[in-house]
């Protein structure tokens, strides 16, 4: 169930980066983290209510509170290097720290992966690096682009270790996902009213119109983020953190092949040969769990 968990993890969170990079394109990216995260938050407290989640609250919550803190700013800074950069480039890059820091914790707690999935976890690991291409250090790429992604990687990294540890159960996780969502409303809203202070507009071109039109895409965007959130914590509850973190962090093969498929992105030959290790590395790790 680890592999199955994770590998779903993959494929949410590569289409929600693929849909929130390509709205960043014609939106702030401020507006498409809180508007997102906003509609995310209405459907996870009717779930809440619905289920009774909020009977799960404890002090575990403050791990979602953290996730909630860090994540708004990982989202923006991927979300504007996805807008700057190319996404076959960007996404395989911010994968960097969802596979590292998920996996320093759980070698901290003692977890000790057997041969077969350290092979794994190296083949996915150079996959999910050739994914990226020889073009991170041309100039085709620049250097904010770079900074960006790399700060939003160790965010989402931090994110996927704290929300791992909010909850032990599935109602409890439905509750720590929403606090983790009205943290992240709270502080992408503080952000985006200074944004809107200085003199940033807030609402695209066309104003609340163009706003409202974009909303079922904010709403996907959102939602398959919570649901990544989500499958991700199931899978490092019901197995190993090291191979649960390792086969999450192939969301960039999605977000690629989202970009060749309607962006009709060139991937080079060795961003190709990436995504097929990658994808045996996740293979190997599902078969020696």
């Amino acid at each position: 169930m680890t592999a199955i968990f994770a590998l779903a993890t993959s494929l949410l969170w590569g289409l929600a980066d693929f849909g929130g990079g390509l709205l960043t394109r014609r939106l702030q990216a401020l507006t498409v983290v809180v508007v997102s995260q906003t509609l995310a938050a209405v459907v996870l407290g009717a779930i809440v209510l619905a289920t009774g989640g909020w009977r799960e609250a404890g002090p575990q919550l403050w791990f979602a509170v953290g996730a909630g803190v860090v994540g708004p700013t990982a989202m923006l800074c991927f979300y504007r290097a996805l807008a700057l950069g190319p996404m076959g480039v960007v996404s395989p890059l911010a994968s960097f720290g969802t596979v590292l820091v998920p996996l320093g914790v759980g070698i901290v707690a003692g977890e000790r992966p057997g041969l077969m999935q350290v092979t794994g976890m190296l083949v996915a690991v150079i996959g999910v690096v050739l994914a990226g291409g020889p073009r991170i250090s041309g100039a085709s790429v620049a250097r904010r682009t770079i900074v960006l992604t790399l700060i939003s990687a160790l965010g989402f990294g931090a994110v996927m270790a704290l929300i791992s540890e909010a909850s032990t159960t599935v109602t409890g996780l439905f509750l720590a996902l929403f606090v983790q969502r009205l943290c992240n409303v709270a502080v992408g809203g503080a952000a985006l009213y200074a944004s809107v202070r200085r003199g940033t507009p807030a609402l695209p071109e066309g104003g609340l119109p163009a706003l409202r039109d974009a909303l079922p895409a904010l709403g996907f965007v959102g939602i398959a983020d919570v649901a990544a959130n989500g499958t991700y914590a199931l899978a490092a509850q019901s197995g190993p953190v090291t191979m649960a973190a390792v086969l999450a962090s192939l969301y960039p093969v999605v977000t690629s092949l989202a970009a060749l498929g309607i962006l009709k992105e060139r991937l080079r030959a060795i961003q190709t040969a990436g995504a097929s290790l990658a994808l045996v590395g996740s293979a190997l790790l599902a078969s020696g769990g």
